[in-house]
């Protein structure tokens, strides 16, 4: 019997939110792996190609062989991304290793800290 001669059940309702959420998953992956691909400078033109055209006949076979191959990498770049956003804030901010390495010793003569927190963060910083 179809779902909808059944009226408004609870099996209805699941089954929508179910459809809902696999629907936002695929939309988020989509936006996700698109921006990958537009970021990428290790492919040319005609890779970025191919991919957008998988992506677009292909849509949930697309997704899933991209993230099967490109998964690793993708991660990678967008640690390097991560890295490189919180280095520039860092310059413009202007953090400085020894300005906080200074903080770290006032903190720890006036007892805000002990020993042992001023060698586990001075050894983050350095």
């Amino acid at each position: 019997m179809f779902f909808a001669q059944e009226g408004f059940t609870y099996r209805n309702f699941l089954m929508d939110m179910i459809a809902i959420f696999a629907f936002v998953l695929w939309f988020w992956l989509l936006i996700v792996i698109y921006g990958d691909i537009f970021r990428r400078h290790d492919i040319s033109g005609w890779g970025k190609a191919l991919w957008v055209i998988a992506l677009v006949l292909f849509s949930y076979l697309g997704i899933l062989a991209y993230v099967i191959t490109q998964g690793r990498s993708m991660a990678e770049r967008n640690a390097q991304r991560a890295q490189q956003a919180r280095d520039e804030l860092r310059s413009i901010v202007g953090f400085s290793v020894a300005d906080e390495i200074t903080k770290l010793d006032q903190l720890k003569r006036s007892g805000s800290i002990t020993e042992v927190e001023y060698d586990r963060l001075r050894a983050k910083l350095i």
